[in-house]
């Protein structure tokens, strides 16, 4: 019994190894654990906001309550812009207003139509400044150290500042009121004439107008001050403008005053006057450039009627190079249709042979024989290297002639050197933009 239990034994064993040797390998298992763990980062980015510059600063549309501009800041003129019946605009010292570009409908423009008002008084050493957005001019009136981004020749930039009134004028049928030129006819703000003389559309004093002119339709520009029927109750004086397309400033009827006027580089005429104006112009600087042409346009009435101006103390420069003539035409004065009134005191300079004083038609021999169209103290100073008389000056282009140009000999003379007295009034110009660029 003992033997057998031995080998039971030895057999149990035997088993056990058997079935711990027959067992499978442990099995690798590869668990992937994601771990989670927060970080804080700072990031630094710099953006570029577009601020507009004009956000509280634009003009446009039609102003029917007063409103009052400051000169801390630019502003922009967006559009043709009304000073509306009943309203005033006032302008301080200093305040610099650029237009936004656009021609056609779109040009922008201002205009104080009638029974509106401008109050805009600058000083010599504030003037207020109209012009271009291209104009690099600064809020104070300066312009940064690179210097000026527009020339005498960049023009029609933008309309121009147009102030119409209820004064009389000479409308062809007698009409009492007109649409002004460079204001389309569906816009009523452009409608100028009446009866009242002394009418009052405000005060403009040291204003520098450049750069206007622009096109509204085919040969139909805006000029850089607009006068239509602006009667003598309105206040104008040391007005300066530049390199306008049309006409520096036009007179269209009307009866105001105005004195220390100064128009450099226009693209037309200088001083315009039309429509039986008749106001007093007392002291004026026109400086001529390439692309212009008479100094001086005068038309007389177009109904029935009259009017009688008074031009006096004015300069003309023709700025002619080494007896070489500039501008398209360059003339120094032509007087049209009939003109009446009468002009003393005129310096006019740096002209070529050619350039001359002329009545342009019939009706104005007529106006000088009959003694309304009067000339007094004329000074002629021809450029360094041109020569020529009076009779090459003062000339009647009419058919029937008058005593004209051998009269010429007792109301004008050929000077070397300007008189103290003759012309212009040179010191009231030191404000200008033009003094500043040529002096």
């Amino acid at each position: 019994m003992k033997l057998k239990f031995v080998k039971l034994n030895g057999l149990f064993f035997l088993i056990l190894f058997v079935l711990f040797s027959c067992s499978k390998d442990p099995e690798t298992i590869i668990e992937t654990v994601e771990v989670v763990k927060e970080v804080e980062v700072t990031v630094t980015e710099t953006v570029t906001v577009e601020v507009d510059p004009f956000a509280d600063s634009t003009l446009e549309g039609v102003l029917t309550s007063d409103k009052t501009l400051s000169s801390d800041k630019i502003w922009l003129l967006k559009g043709r812009v009304v000073v509306g019946d009943g309203a005033t605009l006032t302008i301080p010292a200093g305040t610099v207003i650029k237009a936004e570009p656009g021609s056609g409908a779109d040009a922008s423009t201002l205009i104080v139509a009638r029974g509106g008002k401008i109050d805009a008084k600058g000083t010599a050493s504030k003037p207020i400044i109209m012009t271009a957005k291209a104009d690099n001019i600064q809020a104070d009136g300066t312009y940064p150290a690179t210097g000026a981004s527009l020339t005498v020749n960049s023009r029609g930039l933008w309309g121009g500042l147009l102030v119409l009134g209820k004064a009389p004028s000479s409308f062809k049928g007698d009409v009492s009121e007109l649409q002004i030129e460079g204001i389309p006819v569906s816009d009523t703000n452009g409608l100028y004439g009446g009866s009242v003389s002394d009418d009052n559309s405000g005060t403009m004093q040291y204003i520098s107008i450049r750069h206007g002119g622009a096109e509204i339709g085919e040969g139909n520009e805006i000029n850089g001050l607009t006068l239509g029927g602006v009667g003598s109750g309105t206040v104008i004086d040391h007005i300066e403008v530049i390199a306008n397309v049309d006409d520096g400033i036009e007179f269209f009827g009307g009866t105001v005053n105005a004195s220390y006027l100064l128009v450099w580089g226009q693209g037309d005429d200088a001083l315009d006057i039309d429509q039986a104006y008749s106001g007093t112009i007392d002291d004026a600087y026109v400086i001529l450039e390439d692309a212009s042409d008479h100094g001086m346009e005068i038309d007389g009435p177009e109904g029935s009627a009259a009017g009688s101006f008074t031009v006096k103390n004015v300069t003309i420069d023709g700025a002619s190079k080494s007896g070489k003539a500039l501008g398209v035409d360059g003339e120094i004065a032509d007087f049209r249709k009939a003109a009446t009134g009468s002009l003393s005191n005129i310096y006019a300079f740096d002209f070529v042979k050619g350039k001359d004083v002329e009545l342009d038609a019939d009706a104005d021999s007529q106006s000088y024989t009959a003694g309304t169209l009067t000339f007094a103290n004329w000074d002629i100073q021809f450029a360094v290297g041109a020569e020529g008389s009076i009779s090459d000056v003062f000339v009647d282009k009419s058919s029937i002639g008058s005593t004209f140009t051998t009269d010429a000999a007792s109301f004008a003379e050929i000077v070397t050197a300007k008189k103290d007295d003759a012309g212009a009034t040179n010191s009231e110009y030191t404000w200008t933009r033009w003094y500043a660029v040529n002096n």
